[in-house]
């Protein structure tokens, strides 16, 4: 059974956040002496020189109405790489606890892991890239604090099958993440409205992917409010620096724009996988609902330099396990994806 009292690390039950100057006041005000700012302003054409929200409220209130929680259900990282490792701080006793990973998977759980000294398990994906459901019913001890799940799955860009992880949620008692950094482009739809029915969930989205801001580090946890209030005790006081949270506000106004961008993605995705095909170096595509593809080939290593002498930079993957000969290939525009097979072709 759940209990989030008993994955908790004792030092974190312990733990008294930092109060800030803007957690103590609230609302607005004439005169700010209370935070030891820089009273003059900032040398920019904008005054940068007040501390930001440390909850980032207006950009809950927004992606609430965006998707479909109550603000209180959402923390916000310095992109999700923040909310991994604040999972790991708050759950994984250093060389005691222990986490699943399902590889070929998102490479910054197991640097997460390593940094905040936990034990790695690792369960490979099967032959199809889905979970290997035995394998990590094995894996699991009193030790596993976490799960980690990626759908879609970078770098196979497949969907886990949702009965599989509902399998999971249903029969761990520890925190089960899902992260959805490319559930935007993909038919599955999101785990987020299940926070109701599981309280050992944690999703992680992302405004770096379809949202087109990767550049201003904005990640998402989307949780039940226990596991929420746990992280934003563990956060640094100001995460998210206020030319993000300006900036973010303005583009969540945007979301007719950002939804054409998701239908182009998926329908060059379509293209570019049929172009890939046709190519003799391209021995198969792996289905894919990222924007992105893996694409196995003759020679992963050879086309990925003759790629870069023609300015062209895709990913190789084929050290990764079940991923030999792989090259992972990002969706461009229609002009970089003509480039690329063109490149490819010859």
């Amino acid at each position: 059974m759940f209990d989030l009292n008993n994955l908790l690390r004792d030092n974190i039950k312990r733990l008294v956040p930092y109060s800030s100057a803007r957690d103590e006041f609230k609302g607005e005000a004439s005169v700010y002496l209370d935070a030891n700012e820089n009273s003059f302003g900032s040398p920019l054409p904008k005054d940068y020189n007040r501390y930001p929200d440390p909850m980032q409220w207006k950009i809950k209130y927004k992606l609430a109405d965006i998707k479909g929680v109550p603000p209180q259900n959402i923390f916000l990282g310095n992109g999700s790489d923040e909310c991994i490792d604040v999972l790991y701080r708050a759950f994984c006793r250093p060389g005691v606890d222990n986490v699943v990973l399902c590889p070929p998977t998102y490479g910054m759980y197991e640097v997460s892991a390593n940094i905040n000294d936990t034990v790695i398990r690792k369960v490979s994906l099967t032959e199809d890239f889905q979970l290997d459901l035995p394998a990590l019913e094995q894996a699991i001890d009193e030790n596993t604090k976490l799960i980690f799940i990626c759908s879609p799955n970078n770098p196979t860009g497949n969907s886990i099958n949702r009965e599989d992880i509902e399998m999971v949620l249903n029969n761990f008692d520890g925190i089960v993440v899902i992260d959805e950094a490319y559930i935007n482009f993909a038919k599955q739809k999101t785990f987020i409205q299940e926070l109701t029915e599981y309280p050992n969930l944690v999703v992680l989205q992302t405004l770096s992917k379809a949202w087109g801001l990767a550049g201003l580090r904005l990640g998402m946890a989307f949780a039940g409010e226990p596991v929420i209030d746990v992280m934003n005790k563990i956060k640094p006081p100001y995460n998210i620096n206020q030319s993000t949270q300006e900036l973010v506000e303005e583009a969540l106004n945007n979301t007719e724009k950002v939804n054409d961008w998701i239908r182009e993605t998926v329908a060059e995705r379509e293209k570019l996988v049929a172009g890939l095909l046709q190519l003799p170096v391209v021995q198969k595509v792996y289905p894919s609902d990222a924007n992105f593809v893996l694409a196995k080939t003759t020679d992963a290593k050879g086309l990925y330099n003759k790629l870069v002498e023609q300015g062209i930079i895709v990913r190789d993957r084929s050290k990764v396990e079940l991923c030999a000969g792989c090259l992972r290939i990002t969706v461009g525009t229609p002009e970089e994806n003509v480039q690329l097979l063109n490149a490819l072709q010859a």
